[in-house]
C-alpha cells in the first residue's frame, strides 16, 4: 500500500525554499491574483461610492463640471484629511505606494506592514476624489503587493517566496486596473522585482491572468480608457517622432528631478508640507480643472483631438509640476496615471506641430498622443518593455509597435543620458542603488536557507563524558553545535567526525569529561539566522558578523527556539557556482 502523500504546511514551506518550486509558486500566484483582483474591484468601488456622494453624475473625473470655488476647495480639504491621518503616526507609517513596495522588497524581504496598507486605502481614495493630481495605480499596486505578501507572512513562508508574491500582487493590480495582463507581468518584473526568471515569470503570469479575470467579471473586457484606431501613415513621420520623443524625455527628466527633491521640503513642518500641494493644485484648478484627479478623461480627449492647445499646455506644465511637487512634499500619490496623461498631452502638442509643418504627410495628433503616453511612462519609470506592452494592449494594434519602439527608446535614453535620471522608484531606495540589481544577490535571493543548509546537526554542551559523546554520535550528525556558558559568547560548530576521532584516542580516560573546545578539529564561530531567510540574507549575515557559518533556528513554541541546521559560507558559494 502506497503511503499517503505529505500535504502538510511544513512540507510546503520546505519545497518553496528551493529555486525549482514551480508548482507551489504557481499555486501561490493564482491565490495572489484572485485576492488582488477582488481588492482592486473593492478599491474602484470605493472611488465610485465616494464620487456618487458629491461629484456630478457620480463621475470621479468630472471636476470640470464643478463650480470653480468647489473644485479649488477640494484639494485643500483632501490635504487636511491626509494631514489628520498622518499627524499622529510615525514617519515609517507614512510610506505608501510603489516606492514603498520596492523599498520593502529591497531591504525587508517583501514584508509589508499592515498599518501602511490600511493608510493606503484612506490616502488613495482621498487623493483621487479630493482633486489632487493623483492616480489610482500606485495605491492599487501597494494594496495588491501587500495583500499578496500577507499570504506568505501569514503562512510563514520562506522569504524567497515573499518576493515572488510581491511581484504577483503588483502584476495583478496593474492587470486589473488597466485590463492589460501582459503589461502587468512586464511591469512587475521590470520595475518591482527587476529580474527575469522562469520561476518568477510563471506565478506572476498566473496572478496577472487571475487579476484580469476578476476585473473583467466585474467591469467587462474593456480597457481603462478607449483608444481610437490610429496608424503611422508615411515613414517620413519617424524623424519627427524621434524629435517628439526627445522633448518628452526631457519632460520626464524634469518630472523625476522635481519628484526627487523631497529632502528640500523635509525640513518643513508636516502640516505645511502636506498642505502646500493642495493649495498649489487649488490655484491652478480654478482655471484648469484638467490638472485634477487621474485625468483619464483628459487623456481620452487628447487622443481624439478635442482639447484646446492652452488646455494641453496646462496639462503638460501644470500637471507635471503639480504631480511631481506633491510627490516630493510627501503626499504618496499615484504617479502612473498622471504620467500617462502628461505624455499624451505632450504628444498631442507635438502632433499638432507636425500637422502645421508637414500637413501632407503628418499623422493624426491622436497618434502622437498615444506614442507620447508610452514614451513618458517608459522614460519616467525606465521601463521600456512595460510601456510598449501597455501601448500594444491598449491599442490592440500591432502596427504601432514600430514607432512606439522608437519613441520609447529615444525618450528613455534622453531621460537617462541627457538628464542623468534613473527610474523614479529606484531612486527612492537608499542611495539610489537597488541591491537586487547585483547578479550575486539576485541569484541568492531566489533560494531560502532550508534548501542549502545541513540538517544533520546535534546540539551539545562544551563538557561531556565519552559515553555522552557516543550517544550523541549514534544519530550520525554531520555538525555539532556547542553552546557556551555565557550568553555573550557565540555558539561554535564542530565536525562530528572530529569528535569520533577523539573517541578513538588510546589515551582517552572514560571517567574524565571531554572539552569539545580543546579536542583537535575544525571549529567555526556561529551567528543565528531565521529559517525563512534567503541565501542573500544569510550571505549578508555572515559578512556582518564576520563568521563562516550560521545556525538556523525557528520558533517551535512561544519562547522556544530550535536549531534546524547549519549553513556555511562554502555551502552558499558552492550553490552560486554550480547550481544557480
Amino acid at each position: 500500500m502506497r503511503p499517503f502523500p505529505d500535504l502538510s504546511l511544513e512540507r510546503f514551506r520546505r519545497q518553496l525554499a528551493s529555486v525549482d518550486a514551480m508548482p507551489q509558486l504557481c499555486l501561490l500566484g493564482v491565490a495572489a491574483g484572485l485576492l488582488t483582483g477582488g481588492l482592486m474591484v473593492a478599491f474602484r468601488l470605493l472611488l465610485k461610492l465616494g464620487a456618487w456622494a458629491f461629484m456630478p453624475d457620480g463621475d470621479s473625473e468630472a471636476f470640470e463640471a464643478l463650480a470653480p470655488v468647489w473644485r479649488a476647495l477640494l484639494p485643500v480639504v483632501a490635504s487636511l484629511l491626509i494631514i489628520a491621518c498622518f499627524w499622529p503616526q510615525p514617519s515609517n507609517a507614512r510610506k505608501l505606494g510603489v516606492g514603498h513596495v520596492i523599498e520593502r522588497l529591497t531591504y525587508h524581504q517583501g514584508r509589508l506592514p499592515l498599518r501602511n496598507w490600511i493608510n493606503q486605502w484612506w490616502v488613495g481614495v482621498v487623493s483621487v476624489l479630493g482633486g489632487l493630481s493623483a492616480g489610482r495605480e500606485g495605491p492599487a499596486i501597494h494594496l495588491g503587493a501587500a495583500a499578496a505578501s500577507g499570504i506568505g507572512q501569514r503562512l510563514r513562508l520562506p522569504h524567497n517566496s515573499l518576493r515572488v508574491l510581491v511581484g504577483c500582487g503588483t502584476a495583478a493590480a496593474i492587470s486589473a486596473s488597466f485590463n492589460t495582463p501582459v503589461s502587468g507581468v512586464i511591469f512587475a518584473m521590470e520595475v518591482v522585482i527587476m529580474e527575469y526568471t522562469i520561476a518568477g515569470f510563471m506565478p506572476v503570469i498566473l496572478a496577472s491572468t487571475m487579476g484580469a479575470v476578476v476585473a473583467q467579471l466585474a467591469y467587462g473586457a474593456e480597457p481603462a480608457f478607449q483608444v481610437p484606431s490610429v496608424k503611422l501613415g508615411s515613414l517620413l513621420n519617424l524623424p519627427w517622432i524621434a524629435v517628439s520623443a526627445l522633448l518628452i524625455g526631457l519632460l520626464a527628466g524634469l518630472f523625476i528631478r522635481i519628484a526627487q527633491r523631497g529632502t528640500l521640503f523635509a525640513k518643513w513642518p508636516l502640516g505645511l508640507r502636506l498642505l502646500v500641494p493642495g493649495l498649489a493644485v487649488a490655484a491652478v484648478a480654478w482655471w484648469y480643472p484638467q490638472v485634477q484627479g487621474i485625468g483619464y478623461d483628459s487623456l481620452a480627449a487628447s487622443l481624439d483631438g478635442s482639447l484646446a492647445l492652452d488646455v494641453l499646455f496646462a496639462i503638460v506644465i501644470g500637471k507635471l509640476l503639480l504631480t511631481a511637487f506633491t510627490f516630493a512634499c510627501g503626499i504618496p500619490v499615484g504617479i502612473i496615471g498622471p504620467v500617462l496623461v502628461i505624455g499624451a498631452a505632450a504628444g498631442a502638442i507635438c502632433g499638432m506641430a507636425g500637422n502645421w509643418a508637414w500637413p501632407q504627410v503628418a499623422s493624426d495628433p491622436g497618434f502622437y498622443a498615444m506614442l507620447g503616453m508610452a514614451a513618458m511612462m517608459g522614460a519616467v519609470l525606465q521601463a521600456p518593455l512595460a510601456a510598449l506592452m501597455a501601448l500594444l494592449e491598449l491599442t490592440h494594434n500591432p502596427n504601432i509597435i514600430l514607432p512606439g519602439m522608437l519613441a520609447v527608446v529615444v525618450a528613455g535614453l534622453t531621460s537617462r543620458q541627457i538628464c542623468h535620471c534613473h527610474g523614479l522608484f529606484v531612486t527612492m531606495t537608499q542611495h539610489g542603488l537597488h541591491p537586487l540589481q547585483q547578479p550575486l544577490m539576485q541569484a541568492l535571493s531566489r533560494v531560502a536557507v532550508p534548501a542549502v543548509m545541513e540538517r544533520s546537526v546535534a546540539r551539545t554542551q562544551r563538557m561531556i563524558t565519552p559515553e555522552q559523546a557516543r550517544k550523541l554520535l549514534d544519530d550520525k550528525p554531520t555538525w555539532l553545535v556547542i553552546t557556551r556558558s555565557s550568553e555573550e559568547k557565540t555558539p561554535l560548530a564542530l565536525k562530528a567526525a572530529d569528535l569520533a576521532r577523539a573517541l578513538l584516542d588510546e589515551n582517552l580516560v572514560e571517567d574524565a569529561a571531554l572539552d569539545l573546545l580543546e579536542i583537535p578539529g575544525q571549529r567555526l564561530e556561529l551567528a543565528p539566522i531565521h529559517l525563512q531567510a534567503t541565501l542573500s540574507e544569510a550571505f549578508d549575515r555572515l559578512n556582518d558578523y564576520g563568521v563562516d557559518a550560521l545556525y538556523v533556528q525557528h520558533t517551535t513554541a512561544p519562547m522556544i527556539q530550535k536549531i534546524s541546521g547549519i549553513i556555511t559560507r562554502d555551502a552558499i558559494e558552492n550553490y552560486y557556482r554550480y547550481k544557480r
